[in-house]
């Protein structure tokens, strides 16, 4: 045995085992972490998109299982697969095909057949997108009388100056690079197969110019947002070129969100996203400087500065569940812990009040909340405590319940008002597109590059929300702001008030 232990008293040993034991808990739960980010999801729920290519694959095979059955090679299964059968929608252009029988004469006596009902069935079918150009004739006009004069109609306006793009073309670069997540060179490829050769720097120069023509649209989204009373924050990572460095830097995209739907609001849901090139917390508070009321966010410092720095308590901070809850489940999957175990299902308690109650009004909410949820908010903080008490202050689990009790009060804001989430969900669903984005793009060529991504991506999010198809709602309000559409107007333009001006049919 050493000689330095040798020396030390019971109590001393017990004290540098329980510390050993708490710096191998921490370094298991950090080797843990590690391994996850590097190997792992990085959610606790399966990725949908790889969950979505495992049942195409499945999908797949039953198909051409089925197909052989319907062909006679297989003996005939008692039960059909079931198949899409439903209405096609009714807006969609239809051709009628009449396939007349062979025999247009009775067999039995040699008279005319005539119709006495048909059936009929019908295919989806569709006409990939094609190329056609406009030609814009202008005439000019003279008297032969006096000669006095040559009249000519003006040039229509052009969202590209002197450019040979229309609304609706500039309109598809966008969506298929901030929609689809189809790089430029991406588009010129295929572009290029049905003959039209298009310079990637020619597509890149259409959507920097669009991007000036739809920024003051984006930025009355964003000033519509800020007018609410309660929205969410969060932000994301943008890798940003950094010519200079020969490398790309990591910049920010911020996302402000609201939507009221789950109690019953009137506001429109939208989402705008602003972009800084670091994540320092004057950002957020440059960007919210106009808001007031609940600010619904996860655990980042700034947004916490934000809120302490408003002397009149303007606004009011709503810390994330479901981040509180991750800590523990993050600790419950290297340690096995049980008493994250735990935690995790006091907290699963408070969320399945919040399913039975979403949908009802602010106020049935709250007094849902009051009723039900309190109590277990209560409790869960004086066992929270109680097992701080007992477990080493230096330990993980130590960490994690200390990152919910430091934000109790603000975690317990949702118990008082029922116009608040439990969590930040809604904004993290508004990230997950720039996220795919950011796999496809590999990064933002500069930092105009990542401002311009936040402005289409405020647009087209926006209008998914509201129903609105992305391609239809920028080639039309393209197509008004080259016209001079007044800026005074600007609110007709956006994507809830176009899709009741249009009476847009939903999508997805």
């Amino acid at each position: 045995m050493d000689s330095s232990l040798a020396d030390l008293s019971k109590d001393e040993l017990i004290t540098l085992v329980q510390t050993y034991s708490s710096e191998n808990d921490k370094l298991r739960h950090f080797i843990k972490q590690m391994q996850n980010a590097r190997f792992g999801r990085r959610s606790e729920k399966l990725d949908d998109d790889q969950l979505q290519f495992a049942l195409e694959d499945l999908e797949q095979a039953a198909s051409t299982e089925a197909a052989k059955d319907e062909q006679g090679e297989q003996p005939k299964r008692e039960h059909q697969p079931r198949r899409n059968r439903g209405a096609l929608p009714s807006h969609l252009p239809r051709e009628d095909i009449v396939i007349p029988p062979d025999e247009t004469a009775c067999p039995c006596c040699g008279g005319a057949l005539h119709v006495i009902g048909e059936d009929v069935a019908e295919m989806l079918d569709i006409v990939p997108a094609q190329f056609k150009v406009k030609v814009i004739r202008r005439p000019r006009l003279g008297c032969r009388t006096c000669e006095g004069g040559v009249f000519q109609a003006p040039a229509p306006a052009r969202p590209i100056d002197g450019g040979m793009a229309t609304e609706a073309l500039v309109a598809h670069v966008l969506v298929g690079k901030y929609a689809d997540h189809l790089p430029l060179y991406r588009q010129a490829q295929i572009y290029a197969r049905q003959g039209v050769e298009l310079d990637r720097s020619t597509l890149a120069d259409w959507v920097g110019r669009a991007c000036w023509w739809l920024e003051p649209v984006s930025a009355r989204v964003l000033a519509s947002i800020l007018a609410s009373g309660k929205i969410f924050a969060d932000d994301t990572t943008v890798p940003v070129l950094d010519p200079g460095r020969g490398r790309t830097k990591t910049g920010r995209l911020w996302a402000y969100a609201r939507d009221d739907r789950p109690w019953q609001g009137v506001e429109p849901p939208a989402v705008a996203y602003v972009y800084s090139e670091d994540r320092k917390g004057r950002h957020p508070t440059n960007h919210l400087s106009a808001f007031k009321g609940v600010l619904q966010v996860d655990g980042y410092a700034g947004f916490d500065s934000l809120a302490a720095g408003r002397a009149d308590g303007s606004v009011t901070l709503a810390h994330c569940w479901a981040h509180c809850r991750r800590k523990f489940h993050e600790l419950h999957l290297s340690t096995k812990s049980p008493t994250a175990e735990e935690a995790l299902r006091r907290i699963a308690e408070l969320y399945a009040v919040e399913a039975e109650i979403r949908g009802q009004n602010a106020e049935a909410r709250r007094t849902n909340r009051q009723e039900r949820s309190r109590p277990l908010v209560d409790a869960l903080k004086v066992w929270l405590e109680r097992q701080l008490a007992l477990v080493s202050s230096k330990s993980p689990l130590a960490a994690a319940i200390r990152y919910s009790l430091t934000r109790w009060n603000s975690l317990s804001t949702f118990l008082a008002d029922g116009r608040v989430e439990m969590d930040t969900n809604t904004v993290e669903r508004s990230i997950r597109p720039i996220t795919l984005g950011r796999k496809n793009h590999l990064f933002a060529g500069s930092d105009g590059g990542a401002d311009n991504w936040a402005i289409v991506a405020t647009l087209i999010q926006t209008a998914k929300l509201n129903g609105v198809e992305p391609f239809a709602y920028l080639r039309d309000i393209l197509t008004k702001v080259v016209a001079g559409h007044p800026i005074n107007r600007i609110d007709e333009l956006l994507p809830w008030n176009y899709a009741t001006a249009n009476a847009v049919t939903p999508v997805p």
